[in-house]
């Protein structure tokens, strides 16, 4: 086992101070990263300069070595780190607002509106040139193999985007594993640590293509329990999906609801799937849940509230990742990568969500081989807009964004192509002083096409299907007269 120096660990977007603790707070927790620095950079002073003094209050409180300072330059942050942890929001909880409100007048019901439909593409276009940006001032001022543990929603987007702009070591990292074992650990009666499992997908949408426990198939049980009611109310979207695709995934109602078009498309589905409060399913749940914690602190400091003692870590990856790449020793985990033919039946250049290996020599993303083939399918509907939200953040493309949203499994269940160019265009102009990469552009309108009641079509010929129709029609006609 190699151990390297203590790292310098650049945390970007530490202005969102309750996960910045988190993170920092597991690091710290880890012995064999005593000493390290943590550079955090905001560009929101206030809540910044409140970390900072957190975090060093953390390490004296605990007797631990290491150091913790803030700045608002991003070069200086990231200028010779081993890590950059990546947990931007850009626009903060007025773009997100916008992200639910506006697709709400147009019949679009959102939930969480951060990873797909107009909620998660909008918020892609405004996170992807940003994460661009930190990945070439890794490449010029990072040590060389630093690598970017990257946070920031809407996961696979963003990730894809990365995949295609830079070659800077990275994964996307998110908590989705976790919490579902801790689900099926409860409802098949089977301690968490002792479950054995291979997952496989994207992002909020990854499979369990193999869950047992001491060689045991757990996928009987977790379909006999999902059969009776009190199991199936805490999950009804991700039960519906288990019950008729055949496998279980890592995404909870309210996410997987808007991902798919079958649960949020109507007043009678919504009553029958996502009835639940919160995150169940619940109309703006988590836009709400951040308008009140923004609201409530805005001239308050959570930390005040936080403890410094440091106890245990907590399921993030980050640390974990941070220890085997230091120590030598490897740490598997579920990274959200580009998929260099990881997974063989969806298009390489995505981001898929594989089990991953770190140690000191870097991330090593490993072979999963193809998805069952509904499953691929199922994720092909999220890929598509992912790819198109992407290579419209990246090129400025206004059209790109129509076709990525028109492309949304739950925008095209309710709304009309017309409608969606329109609710871009406003969402788009609601939005501009986030998005520079769009100066100077506008969706083009696209209106209705009246069509005057004497208005006679223009002479075409007959395609030969309508023929062949319109023949037998003759021939009825022909048998009714005798």
């Amino acid at each position: 086992m190699s151990l390297k120096p203590a790292p310098k660990i650049a945390m970007i977007g530490a202005g969102s101070i309750v996960f910045c603790k988190t993170l920092m707070s597991d690091i710290m927790a880890t012995p064999e990263l005593a000493g390290a620095e943590f550079a955090l950079m905001s560009r929101t002073e206030p809540k910044l300069r409140s970390m900072e003094e957190f975090g060093r209050r953390m390490l004296r409180d605990n007797g631990l070595p290491g150091s913790v300072w803030a700045t608002l330059d991003r070069h200086e942050a990231i200028r010779g780190a081993d890590f950059v942890v990546v947990m931007v929001q850009v626009g903060g909880v007025d773009a997100f607002e916008l992200d639910y409100r506006i697709p709400l007048a147009y019949g679009i019901d959102q939930c969480i509106a951060d990873s797909l439909g107009p909620g998660g593409v909008f918020r892609g276009l405004r996170s992807i040139p940003l994460l661009v940006d930190i990945a070439r001032d890794m490449e010029a001022l990072a040590k060389p193999g630093a690598i970017m543990l990257q946070y920031a929603n809407p996961m696979a987007a963003n990730c894809l985007a990365l995949g295609k702009a830079s070659r800077v070591p990275f994964a996307g990292l998110c908590h989705g594993v976790q919490t579902t074992l801790d689900l099926i650990s409860r409802y098949c009666g089977v301690p968490k640590d002792q479950i054995t499992y291979t997952c496989g997908g994207i992002n909020h949408m990854d499979w369990f293509l193999r869950l047992e426990h001491k060689g045991r198939d757990l996928y009987p049980k977790l379909r006999e329990v999902f059969e009776k009611p009190e199991y199936y109310k805490n999950e009804k979207v991700r039960g519906e999906v288990f019950r008729h695709f055949g496998y279980f995934m890592t995404e909870s109602t309210g996410h997987l609801s808007e991902y798919v078009p079958w649960f949020r498309k109507n007043k009678e589905a919504l009553e029958a799937y996502c009835d639940e409060p919160s995150f169940g399913g619940e109309s703006g749940a988590y836009y709400n849940w951040c308008r009140t914690i923004a609201d409530r602190y805005a001239a308050d400091d959570p930390l005040r509230y936080e403890s410094t003692i440091i106890e245990r870590r907590s399921v993030e990856y980050c640390s974990y990742i941070i220890e085997a790449v230091t120590t030598g020793r490897p740490f598997r985990f579920m990274g959200n990568v580009r998929n260099d033919g990881y997974i063989s039946n969806l298009p390489r250049g995505c981001c898929v969500e594989v089990p991953t290996f770190a140690d000191d020599t870097g991330l090593r993303p490993t072979f999963v081989g193809d998805l069952p083939p509904q499953c691929a399918a199922l994720c092909m509907t999220n890929i598509n807009v992912q790819t198109l939200a992407a290579e419209a953040a990246l090129t400025g493309d206004p059209e790109q964004i129509v076709h990525a949203i028109a492309l949304d499994p739950l925008s095209s269940a309710v709304s009309t192509l017309s409608q969606i160019r329109e609710m871009c265009g406003q969402m788009l102009e609601a939005q501009r002083r986030w998005l520079p990469q769009f100066e100077g552009k506008s969706i083009r309108p696209a209106q209705a096409i009246s069509i005057p009641p004497d208005c006679q079509a223009v002479d075409v010929p007959l395609d030969p299907a309508l023929a062949i129709g319109k023949r037998f029609s003759t021939l009825v006609e022909q048998v009714t007269a005798i």
